[in-house]
């Protein structure tokens, strides 16, 4: 689960990250690197709740030393990713100003799902930035990794890739709104893939609530679904998780499902997300849901 710690990096805006663990077992290894190295621009790794939804991190860019530093490039290789998580500037440099963090957007690339778990994961970043008046160099430096945020993302994808070899799971676009207008209903859609394939056994341990909706007390979940050959449809009632008056507003993830899986012997986070159509009418029921 996504701890609630809340860690604040400036870059150019502030971003509000996720401290976000990885506490499952997803076939890959959870170990990185957590010690920097003393070059001029040391390198953190995290995320804020928007790349979560968007297979993406934050790179915070520190520089250290008592001098302006312009930045052009970025890039980090890790051995949970098949490439490099790059990033270049959208306006060609960017300026670190003396002992001041700042952060910037990466999408990830495919995870290398058949890394071995036993493995320790290795990890290491290229800096490509020049002080006033000089030219470009790179650097090498030893990029920290606190909250496991690589080995999580990393982890799910694989967990994702997996399960879709067993079974196709969504949301279905439909919502149900209780005539009091106080829950409705969701479904999960459970498709086999192909009979007859060698595909491991899958399980829906528990599905998660999330910063926006909340299981109903009168209707739980359903937990401990094995997924077999006939396609199932699981009816879940929501409830909104909270009223106050940014809620939907300020939503990252909040239509984002979290089920807690089984995949043969090994059990990770497998996130289904609610299409355009399924999220806008689920913000309409919690807007109206809480007005009442």
């Amino acid at each position: 689960m996504m701890s609630r710690r809340w860690h604040s990096f400036a870059a150019g805006m502030t971003a509000v990250t996720l401290p976000l663990l990885a506490g499952c077992d997803s076939g890959v290894s959870a170990s990185e690197p957590t010690s920097g190295s003393s070059g001029p621009i040391t390198v953190e790794v995290n995320q804020s709740r928007d790349q979560y939804g968007k297979q993406a991190i934050l790179l915070q860019l520190t520089n250290t030393t008592d001098t302006i530093l312009t930045v052009t490039e970025a890039r980090l290789r890790s051995t949970l990713f098949e490439a490099e998580i790059s990033w270049e500037p959208s306006g060609g440099s960017l300026e670190l100003p003396p002992r001041q963090p700042k952060s910037v957007p990466a999408a990830l690339p495919a995870a290398a799902c058949d890394t071995s778990g036993g493995t320790p994961a290795e990890l290491n970043a290229t800096i490509n930035y020049s002080m006033p008046g000089k030219d470009p160099v790179g650097a090498s430096t030893s990029p920290t990794d606190p909250f496991g945020v690589l080995s999580r993302n990393a982890g799910e994808q694989c967990i994702a890739t997996e399960a879709a070899a067993v079974a196709t799971i969504a949301l279905d676009p439909g919502l149900e709104v209780a005539a009091d207008g106080r829950t409705a209903v969701v479904r999960l859609i459970i498709t086999p893939a192909t009979p007859g394939t060698d595909a491991q056994s899958l399980t829906i341990e528990a599905i998660d609530e999330t910063t926006l909706l909340a299981q109903s007390t009168a209707g739980p979940w359903p937990g401990n679904v094995a997924v077999g050959a006939a396609r199932q449809e699981l009816p879940l009632t929501i409830r909104p998780a909270r009223c106050d008056p940014h809620a939907v507003a300020e939503d990252k993830v909040g239509t984002l499902l979290p089920l807690r899986v089984a995949l043969g012997d090994r059990k990770g986070v497998l996130k289904i997300a609610a299409p355009n159509e399924l999220r806008g009418r689920i913000y309409d029921f919690v807007t109206a849901a809480c007005a009442g």
